[in-house]
């Protein structure tokens, strides 16, 4: 399959810059998956879309202030770090920018010296591993000097960090937003549970590969980068309990879905677990544990756009992305979602 396959047409303006005055003020398109059709809703009214039984999977991950810009304490050239993982100890994967200042042995200087980094080894992918040093507690340290990732569509300098947080984030490590989640408030979540709906909550933590385009002519060439994932207990019960029982199974996000598929065996049954995955999910492709999926409006050529072509139907999708264009959705990480099921 070519990558070009999954191009459409996305005029600048409509892409988000910021999000919506509060979160359930987004837009709703609901895609059936085997006829292609599409209807607008508006996203406050989601619950109408679950049914008593179902079963909503939510990834709790937290996006770190991930993003240093810090000087070379020889030279005083200006670098930048994006933390992608911690190896060990105060030990980090680092994308750096320009990659070819910072060679083994070069140390940056962050903030008035209260972060050091120095780079120990060149990856091969290009990436760097680096060892910080530092007072007190590093969370403190990179909450007061790193700022929030913002993928790099997004120009506007954001003023609260929390609206690039979930509200039902928890665990830190990831350097993007799972942005389907984003839409949701405590409220609503409290609305979709009193109605009967589970609510199950899993980890996947998002890496470099959420800023890495596909650059393989042939889709089944690309190669995915690793992202940890943790599925307890509770969560795999609660996914088994909704499919035994007939209930659908909802995955906010494609980082659930992901997480979802990669801890599915055939029969479709969750295992609890923890690890990596570098599953990429593209058409054709049978899904095991997802029945729904709630996600935002993807890049062109992107991985997360083949995945929704996967559940839905490349043509369906492409269809569905037009229609959004001539109804003026707002697209990528701030911006409207879609239901599919």
């Amino acid at each position: 399959m070519n990558t070009k396959e999954f191009y459409y047409h996305l005029p600048p303006s409509l892409i988000a810059q910021t999000p919506p005055e509060r979160r359930e003020l987004s837009r709703l398109m609901l895609l059936d998956k085997d006829t292609g059709a599409a209807r607008h809703e508006a996203f406050a009214n989601f619950a109408d879309y679950l049914n008593p039984g179902d079963c909503l999977v939510l990834n709790d991950t937290r996006v770190i202030p991930a993003r240093l810009c810090g000087v070379k304490e020889d030279t005083g050239a200006a670098i930048e770090f994006l933390l992608l993982r911690r190896i060990a100890g105060d030990v980090w994967e680092v994308m750096a920018k320009p990659g070819k200042r910072v060679k083994p042995g070069a140390r940056v200087v962050f903030g008035d010296g209260e972060l050091v980094g120095e780079v120990t080894e060149a990856a091969a992918d290009g990436n760097r591993l680096v060892k910080f040093e530092y007072a007190g507690i590093f969370q403190n340290v990179l909450e007061k000097l790193g700022e929030m990732p913002l993928p790099p569509y997004i120009t506007e300098k954001q003023s609260d960090r929390e609206r690039y947080q979930t509200v039902y984030s928890r665990s830190e490590g990831s350097v993007a937003a799972p942005t389907a989640g984003l839409h949701f408030t405590n409220a609503m979540l409290d609305g979709i549970r009193s109605k009967g709906v589970k609510t199950a909550f899993l980890t996947l933590h998002v890496g470099q590969g959420t800023f890495l385009p596909v650059k393989t002519d042939i889709v089944e060439q690309h190669k995915m980068h690793a992202e940890f994932y943790t599925v307890d207990e509770a969560a795999a019960n609660a996914v088994n309990e909704t499919r035994q029982n007939g209930g659908s199974v909802i995955a906010v996000g494609t980082t659930s879905a992901r997480t979802l598929e990669t801890a599915a065996g055939e029969d479709g049954r969750v295992r609890a677990g923890f690890g990596w995955t570098d599953i990429f999910i593209y058409p054709p492709y049978r899904f095991r544990a997802v029945d729904r999926l709630l996600t935002n409006f993807h890049l062109p050529e992107s991985t997360l756009l083949m995945l929704v072509s996967a559940l839905a139907g490349r043509e369906n999708v492409l269809n569905a992305y037009g229609e959004a264009v001539r109804e003026g959705y707002r697209f990528f990480s701030f911006g409207d979602c879609m239901l599919i099921g």
